[in-house]
């Protein structure tokens, strides 16, 4: 699909005619490269969900009614909780088995089962890290019984699924993976259900890639110099979510108002440096269906009081900004209890996940939540002393907890694996080869007792402990008012996220949730030394000491990947790797702007907030680059186009382009041409000085050849609002040694901050021009700054001509990295889009009906169905869709209704 030249692509047909024109075409590409034979238009819609009529359950007391809208949204009636989660299955089944297949296989280490060899390194670290074993023990040992038959009744609803339909009429995928294997899908579990929490938190894990980074940065920086690069927070510019509060020393408990200030949080301690390229290889090749590993993963959220509405009640909206990906992670849909009452307590709607029954962020009939990660370090890296026979710990050598995993690969033979545990975690660096080395140069003295394969790297991260986040889901869905809500967020253990809050009598609310860990010696920046006990984990941050907020006097929270609370008002550490605040800072002043104004928030201006593509960045940077002289016309003539702009990032910004391709520039001459190999985007190849090396800077003949490593989507520097801080730091410094760089052979390097502006500015023009053209007339932010939606297996790594079946794009897209609309872009890797709000939603307390929402691409699942993709186009231009929650408002809307029989 070539790319549109401004805005959304091209709207598609809808219709039963154009689908069929479109996949005829598709199949007759197909029998030209051979596979004709295998596929017909029937084998493609075979799999089309029947969404009218009737269908037999099994397992149903009464029968259900599923009403479609026409997107293909369904909202499920029942009479009981059973039949309501038995049909939820069913309908997901429907839309989105072959998304739960991979999903559930990921989250086992079972990818090699389904795609072969190719998976079985993937395997090997997912099994080490044992998700689905905790899953178990979580079903086992800490769920309610409420909650396991929810889960057991979800389950029946997609093994009913599942007995009808095989091969094609479950999904095309199924179809393409039978040309390669005869893979049969096994019956669903609910540990199925349970597993897939813990790949949300494994993508939310907190800092461990900030550890790793800091640790690799030892071999090209100081100590001085790595904290340069990771600023403190701007708690004076930038507003934590929480403002004032403290803990009663004597009860533990959080008084949001609270008057004396607690002790400040967190110790520094040694930083342990470890040259951890392997591992940093290893995670990006982890199948991370919510986001890259590099930027961190953001979202947004705010809730504004009927102090300040048009409504007079609150109006909240939540747009979590996750992976582009096909389909979209969410699935919209309602779960309603015809009456509610003992035997049905549901009456909700919003977004869940295929595979898990609930719904994890949306509103019922008395409140609605929203949710961002709240970003708490809930994952360490520890250094292992080991021996062929265990590991040391205070002293004393200490045998090895291990199990045996074996690993069925299609079309191969089966592998087998030892994973070995510490009391500190599993062994991660047990799955590399090169992952012997790791920790061999990390300066802690006390040679391990096999020096000579380094030390080994443990993982210990709160999600590999059983807790009762799925209780947490159904406690939300049925939460009535401020105290039940908060009750299920002490059960929201993993991964740990900003919870907001509102309901339909007017009050609003924050808590932050979640399982954080109170270390002994440590901050948790840098890997620790796994064999001393003071740097353990010494409990966890006690439940009613975690801040929280309710009605605060200024009328609004907001909650955007910021410091949740000042560190010095507060006695916990919760990381010290937050998001710099760029976007919540935005947000507070859209939200001001109108307060102070003297005008009402309506839900037009919600939706409008989340369409907000300023750039801070711009903001800062511009006047700089603006007031250097320019000799070179051909350059000049792009400078021009900051002049007068307003910092805005649309799709057909010319200025946007330059300025972001600006900024990409400085960062690589300032920071990323400066990084080690292990963090420079791979492939990028440079005349540098040895690692390590003491000798003079300006000797030209020491230089050797030295190419990046890092995955495009993670590499350094990412150009995230951390830069921003880092490069604030240092503008009002023309002289700074950041601004230097190296001479190489026949070019002299940069002397102070004007000269690198300068080349990068030309570097920026040269760049664009190889891009987008000589003519700066024709330049485009959306031409450069472009979405493709992707399928995570057969339209990433299958035949190219699979790919062209299942991906669809590009999209034309503005926003941009730490912006409200934050379709994110890594600065080193390049300007596709690597984040996106991946659903938007808007709530009106006032009337439910009223509310609005979106997803990135469809209900659907099944490449060619009406439903595959038919909200990016809304999704691209910041509209969103009627989200009707009445019963009355449903059944006017529905297009296709299907009754499911007992």
């Amino acid at each position: 699909m070539p790319a549109n030249k401004s805005g959304p692509a091209p709207k598609k047909k809808k219709g039963r005619r154009g689908r069929l024109v479109a996949i005829t075409v598709v199949l007759l590409l197909v029998a030209g490269i051979g596979f004709g034979a295998y596929w017909s238009v029937s084998t493609v819609r075979a799999s089309f969900p029947e969404t009218t009529g009737s269908l037999n359950l099994p397992g149903l007391t009464n029968p259900v009614t599923v009403a479609r809208d026409g997107n293909g949204i369904p909202q499920i009636y029942a009479d009981t909780d059973a039949d309501l989660f038995r049909a939820q299955g069913f309908v997901q089944a429907q839309d989105r088995f072959w998304e739960m297949d991979v999903r559930r296989h990921m989250t086992s280490g079972r990818l090699s089962e389904m795609f072969g060899k190719s998976q079985v390194k993937s395997d090997e670290f997912l099994r080490t890290l044992g998700w689905h074993h905790v899953a178990q023990k979580e079903y086992d040992t800490k769920l309610s019984p409420e909650t396991k038959k929810y889960l057991q009744a979800y389950s029946d609803g997609v093994n009913a699924y599942l007995k009808e339909h095989q091969g094609s009429a479950l999904s095309l995928e199924y179809a393409a993976l039978g040309l390669e294997n005869d893979y049969t899908p096994q019956k669903w579990t609910p540990v199925d259900s349970v597993a897939w929490l813990k790949a949300m938190a494994w993508d939310l894990r907190g800092n461990m890639q900030e550890e790793i980074d800091r640790s690799l940065m030892t071999s090209r920086f100081t100590p001085e110099q790595i904290a340069q690069l990771y600023p403190k927070y701007p708690y004076q510019r930038n507003k934590p979510i929480v403002e004032g509060g403290s803990v009663d020393p004597a009860t533990k408990k959080y008084q949001p108002k609270g008057a004396a200030n607690a002790a400040p949080a967190g110790t520094a301690t040694e930083g342990l440096q470890s040259q951890l390229s392997a591992l940093s290889k290893t995670l990006d090749k982890v199948p991370a269906l919510l986001g890259p590993n590099g930027n961190g993963i953001g979202s947004n959220s705010w809730v504004v009081s009927g102090e300040h509405t048009t409504t007079k009640k609150p109006l909240l909206a939540n747009d979590p900004h996750l992976a582009p990906q096909m389909p979209s992670l969410w699935y919209q849909m309602g779960l309603h209890c015809r009456t509610t009452g003992p035997k049905c307590n549901y009456d909700v709607s919003g977004f869940t996940f295929s595979g898990m029954p609930g719904v994890v962020i949306g509103h019922n009939q008395n409140i609605s939540w929203g949710m961002t990660n709240l970003g708490a370090d809930v994952s360490d890296l520890y250094l292992e002393k080991i021996s062929a026979d265990g590991y040391l710990y205070d002293n004393k050598q200490r045998p090895f907890v291990t199990r045996k995993e074996t690993i069925n690969v299609a079309g191969g033979e089966s592998h087998k694996i030892t994973v070995r545990s510490t009391n500190n975690g599993p062994i991660v660096s047990d799955r590399d080869d090169e992952l012997t080395n790791v920790g061999k140069d990390a300066p802690v003295g006390n040679a391990a007792p096999d020096r000579g394969d380094g030390y080994a790297v443990s993982l210990r991260w709160t999600a590999l402990d059983p807790g009762k986040s799925m209780d947490a889901v159904f406690e939300l869905d049925r939460a009535k008012d401020w105290g039940s809500f908060r009750k299920a967020a002490e059960h929201f253990e993993v991964p740990s996220q900003n919870l907001i809050y509102a309901d339909t009598k007017g009050n609003i609310g924050y808590q932050a949730p979640g399982r954080i860990p109170v270390r002994g010696a440590g901050d948790g920046t840098y890997p620790a030394p796994g064999w001393e006990s003071k740097y353990g984990w010494k409990g966890y941050i006690p439940q009613r000491a975690l801040p929280y907020e309710y009605n605060p006097e200024r009328g609004y929270i907001v909650t955007a990947n910021q410091a949740v609370i000042d560190e010095d008002k507060y006695p916990y550490l919760l990381t010290k790797d937050w998001g710099y605040g760029a976007r919540s800072q935005r947000i507070n002043d859209l939200i001001q702007s109108k307060i102070k104004g003297g005008s009402p928030v309506s839900t037009d201006d919600m939706q409008a907030f989340q369409k907000d593509n300023s750039s801070e960045i711009a903001r800062l940077l511009t006047p700089y680059l603006t007031k250097i002289d320019i000799k070179d016309k051909y350059v000049r003539d792009a400078q021009q186009l900051l002049e007068g702009w307003d910092f805005t990032q649309e799709p057909d910004s010319a200025a946007a382009a330059y300025f972001n391709a600006v900024w990409r520039n400085t960062l690589k001459l300032a920071f990323g041409n400066k990084m080690p190999k292990e963090l420079r985007l791979e492939g990028q190849c440079l005349a540098v000085h040895p690692a390590n090396e003491t000798g003079p800077d300006d000797d030209l003949n020491k230089l050797v050849r030295e190419c990046g490593e890092r995955a495009a989507d993670s590499a350094q520097p990412d150009g995230g609002d951390r830069w921003y801080e880092v490069v604030r730091k240092i503008l009002d410094d023309p002289h700074n040694a950041w601004w230097k760089t190296e001479d190489r052979p026949g070019h002299p390097g940069d002397k102070n901050r004007d000269q690198l502006l300068a080349e990068a500015m030309k570097d920026a023009r040269y760049e664009l021009t190889a891009k987008l053209g000589k003519n700066i007339d024709n330049w485009s932010w959306g031409r450069l700054h472009q979405l493709y939606l992707n399928n995570q297996t057969l339209g990433t790594d299958g035949p190219g001509f699979l790919q062209g079946l299942f991906n669809r794009g590009p999209w034309n897209v503005g926003g941009g990295e730490a912006a409200v609309d934050a379709t994110g872009w890594n600065a080193a890797g390049g300007y596709k889009v690597t984040w996106v709000p991946s659903m938007r939603m808007v709530v009106n307390l006032a009337d439910l009906d009223k509310s609005r929402w979106i997803n990135l691409t469809g209900a659907s699942g099944h490449a060619f169905n009406a439903h595959y993709y038919d909200q990016t186009d809304k999704w691209a231009k910041g509209e969103l869709l009627p989200w009707v929650f009445s019963e009355s408002a449903v059944k006017k809307s529905a297009k296709e209704t299907l009754t499911l029989s007992p």
